[in-house]
């Protein structure tokens, strides 16, 4: 998995006036627990663009000029009116401890099923996984391309000794069910006898 290298400083004061002060400065208050205790550091808002604002997963290198440490991202909160980052709690990772991460899934190819007149339902959009630092993937990757009406894709498929999806094995990542306009179409049939506009993608929670 990709790192992201967030350089900061070491907060010496963890009060409402100098994290006030901070917000007004354009910086971002934040803590790392998962040590040995929390550490509290702040880093400018334009740092975590590339984390925060992407469907992408990360682990992060917290960079604090004399020190630095691995860590994923736990929890952000945004200002309700201005949609600013306000706070950002990272938990500390270490090369020998498993930890629990949601990645993200794309999808890969177009669906003959959808072609037909089928609804394309993506269900799971991000999986929860346990592994070790070094065996997070970056995505999960998901080849439609032969997914016909009725057919679905599970967590079964997607199975790996890397990791452990933390998911029962019959969860439906995505599938393609019957519409009113869908063509039964046979195996051996040219695709280009059905051709139909793309369905578009619907998420069912």
């Amino acid at each position: 998995m990709k790192s992201i290298t967030i350089k900061g400083s070491e907060r010496e004061s963890v009060g409402k006036k100098a994290t006030k002060a901070l917000r007004n400065a354009g910086m971002v208050p934040c803590v790392v627990y998962g040590g040995d205790k929390p550490l509290h550091f702040s880093a400018p808002e334009l740092a975590f663009r590339d984390l925060v604002y992407t469907a992408a997963a990360h682990t992060v290198e917290v960079d604090l000029g004399e020190g630095k440490l691995r860590a994923i991202m736990q929890d952000i909160q945004f200002h309700p009116v201005t949609d600013k980052i306000m706070h950002i709690d990272f938990y500390q990772i270490f090369d020998d401890k498993e930890i629990t991460m949601n990645i993200p899934v794309r999808l890969v190819g177009n669906s003959p099923g959808v072609r037909n007149g089928g609804r394309l339902l993506f269900r799971k959009r991000k999986l929860a996984i346990k592994a070790l630092p070094d065996k997070l993937p970056d995505f999960f990757d998901i080849d439609i391309s032969k997914l016909k009406i009725g057919q679905n894709i599970s967590v079964a498929s997607l199975l790996n000794n890397d990791f452990n999806i933390l998911h029962p094995d019959s969860t439906v990542v995505v599938q393609v069910k019957t519409a009113r306009t869908a063509v039964a179409v046979d195996d051996d049939e040219d695709d280009e006898e059905a051709e139909a506009p793309e369905a578009e993608a619907a998420t069912e929670n």
